[in-house]
């Protein structure tokens, strides 16, 4: 459905928009005032439930397809616990957060937003981060991903987003991209997309592994305790692992080496011993510091930087157990943000509220009955009970004569005492005026100054990558004027990442979109980087070790020795697996040298016999190996007689480039000041 010819809308930020086409609207032919905005009470209330073209939009939105997931379908799961490291009792009366050493059970989902259950791991896009606690007092589930803000403001938009991102609704490509015309046209018209999009261009969207990736809550939060006393709250997941990423070039060469490789890296590490860890931290804040800020927290496209409100930690996270069945473990999980528990509460966010309705309602379109909270892994691990009954796939026996509340036959129903007021789920108090509205707070309408402040935290390196993704994905897009209309937004949000794309692409750079709100600088925050605070570790890292036909086992497991010490693992690859005749004794190779491309490792090495270097030197997959390593600025380990096959792969030494000796110090770090040499960055 399109709007009238020539309608002239003017947006929440100031911006006067022409739009032509037929009116929108609903399926019952009830024309829409507005298409931007859920109803609210005032601009800045909660979300009204009368709101019927929100409900229609969104019911339509999250049946239309079955079983698959229409978002979030390339997924995976793990099993494991929270320990309570720093109770809160002060701040929530969350019962998991009562005690310290106190665990809880849980289970962590991470994914791709864009592609389907079928596609590769390591696309660039935003990756889901969903957390099921099942804690004494029920489910609480933690939906977040990891990127701390969305793509819009509003979830009555979040069906338009989807739309334009997946594949095009003609062709049916591309699969697991953004780099094609229906989203970048889409984003281009929707200003508030520009924060999450520059995190989206950034390396934060290829992760190294689902292991060292942060994860979000993304939206404000309440905390309320025993007293009623409320507090904002932000969530924040920090892999102890620290957070790195892949280089542009390693991520697309990965999706034809290893399409499960985030996928596989998890269930290895995990059947290995060395169980992921993540610090849960909060951000917790008044309603006096909220007024205080120059944005607004119920808008989800922003962020409060670290060092306005500082990350407290609370608890740990521990992933210990796999999946002992993909489809009942992974498929079958249903996460719903609605899913609180008595000391955790909603905020006025209106994408949150769009999402409270969406899940519960998706869920039956996927599982197929209102009793998915049945299936053990969605089911509560306290008690449960509740006047519900029947419906498609029950599997409880309920007994008794009544299926109502009150009833003075068996006895079961609300708990009318004192108890109920201190132990049940109760939203907190809050006056609630304003009109019923369709507008958006003007609190709402800055789309630019946070980007600025992100890319202003990017190291040089990093602004380069960001601006060489952007010049990619436009590279991708047939249509003039929606990359003129983009570069107009990157200009306004900083001159000089206006210009590098649109010297990228070789086109004249953008005026700044015009705006009630220009971008303001809001300084910098040193936790946006990746590089700034990568972590120089082995720790959950692979080195590939490159052997052949003679090579000295002694010096093979004496690297492999050096390389465990510093926690990270070994990988050995041959020309054939074997088991190879070395001196000092036979060894089988864990991979075939063809099928197993440098990409698949943090950092390389090679133990060889001249003889057998030479031999390699005329295998294009040897001269691969270590150029891709060479080109993805990791490091890279020789030994005398293989440093010939460096030197016809045109490999000069570096920090990173050296003896065996050493690398073991050497591979915990990736070496940016090489990637001038080796391609050219917007």
């Amino acid at each position: 459905m399109t709007r009238a010819p020539y309608e002239t809308r003017t947006g929440h930020a100031g911006e006067t928009q022409q739009i032509g086409g037929e009116p929108l609207t609903s399926n019952h032919g009830i024309p829409f005032s507005d298409n931007q905005n859920s109803l609210k009470a005032g601009a800045r209330g909660p979300t009204l439930l009368e709101d019927f073209l929100l409900r229609e939009k969104i019911f339509h939105f999250d049946h239309e397809r079955i079983p698959e997931r229409i978002v979030h379908a390339r997924g995976s799961v793990a099993h494991g616990e929270f320990e309570c490291t720093d109770p809160i009792p002060d701040l929530s009366r969350a019962k998991l957060f009562s005690k310290k050493g106190k665990k809880t059970p849980l289970i962590a989902r991470f994914s791709t937003v864009a592609g389907g259950a079928g596609s590769v791991d390591t696309p660039r896009d935003v990756r889901g981060f969903a957390v099921k606690f099942y804690t004494e007092e029920g489910n609480w589930d933690l939906v977040g991903n990891n990127i701390p803000v969305f793509f819009i403001q509003d979830a009555i938009k979040f069906p338009d987003l989807i739309h334009a991102v997946k594949m095009e609704a003609d062709r049916g490509y591309p699969q697991a991209a953004s780099a094609h015309d229906t989203f970048w046209d889409f984003v281009s018209l929707m200003p508030e997309t520009m924060h999450t999009l520059i995190w989206a261009m950034s390396d934060r969207a290829i992760p190294r592994s689902l292991r060292m990736m942060e994860g979000f809550g993304v939206h404000t939060f309440k905390l309320v305790n025993d007293q009623g006393v409320e507090h904002f709250v932000k969530f924040h997941w920090r892999p102890r692992l620290g957070t790195q990423s892949l280089v542009w070039d390693e991520s697309a060469k990965l999706q034809g080496a290893d399409n499960d490789f985030h996928r596989r890296d998890l269930f290895e590490a995990i059947a290995a011993g060395d169980f992921p860890e993540w610090d849960l931290a909060v951000q917790v804040f008044d309603q006096e510091l909220a007024d205080s800020l120059p944005y607004d927290v119920l808008d989800a496209t922003k962020i409060i930087p670290e060092e306005v409100v500082p990350l407290r930690v609370i608890g740990k996270m521990t992933l210990n157990r796999n999946p002992d069945n993909h489809f009942a473990e992974n498929e079958q999980l249903a996460f719903l943000p609605s899913n609180v528990v008595p000391g955790i509460d909603f905020s006025d966010d209106p994408l949150l509220h769009g999402r409270l309705f969406s899940y519960l309602d998706t869920q039956k379109s996927r599982l197929g009955t209102t009793n998915f909270h049945q299936i053990p892994v969605n089911a509560p691990k306290c008690p449960y009970a509740n006047m519900m009954r029947d419906g498609m796939m029950q599997t409880h026996v309920h007994k008794g004569r009544a299926n109502y509340e009150p009833n003075s036959l068996d006895q079961a129903g609300e708990d009318p005492g004192p108890r109920a007021q201190t132990s049940g789920f109760a939203t907190a108090r809050q006056q609630v005026s304003g009109e019923k509205t369709r507008d958006r707070s003007e609190t709402f309408g800055d789309t630019y100054s946070q980007p600025r402040m992100y890319w202003n935290s990017l190291t040089p390196n990093e602004q380069a990558h960001t601006a060489s993704a952007y010049v990619f994905e436009l590279s991708k897009v047939s249509l003039p004027h929606v990359v003129e209309r983009t570069l107009s937004h990157l200009s306004a949000i900083h001159p000089d990442l206006g210009k590098r794309v649109a010297d990228g692409l070789g086109v004249p750079p953008a005026k700044p979109a015009e705006t009630k709100f220009p971008a303001r600088n809001l300084g910098t925050s040193d936790a946006l980087s990746i590089q700034k605070k990568w972590p120089a570790t082995l720790k959950g890292r692979k080195v590939g070790l490159l052997f052949a036909e003679g090579s000295d086992k002694a010096s093979i497991d004496k690297l492999k020795a050096e390389i465990e010490a510093e926690g990270g693992t070994v990988f050995t690859v041959a020309p054939k697996v074997g088991p190879l005749k070395l001196k000092g004794g036979e060894m089988k190779a864990d991979g075939q040298l063809a099928g197993s491309p440098s990409v698949l490792f943090d950092a390389i090495a090679m133990i060889m016999m001249p003889d057998q270097a030479d031999k390699l030197m005329k295998d294009a997959a040897c001269i691969a190996w270590v150029s891709d390593a060479w080109a993805h600025l990791k490091a890279i380990g020789h030994c005398p007689g293989s440093k010939r096959i460096l030197d016809k792969a045109g490999i000069e030494p570096d920090e990173g480039v050296g003896p065996n000796e050493g690398l073991a110090e050497r591979a915990k770090l990736r070496y940016w000041d090489r990637e001038p040499k080796l391609r050219d960055l917007a």
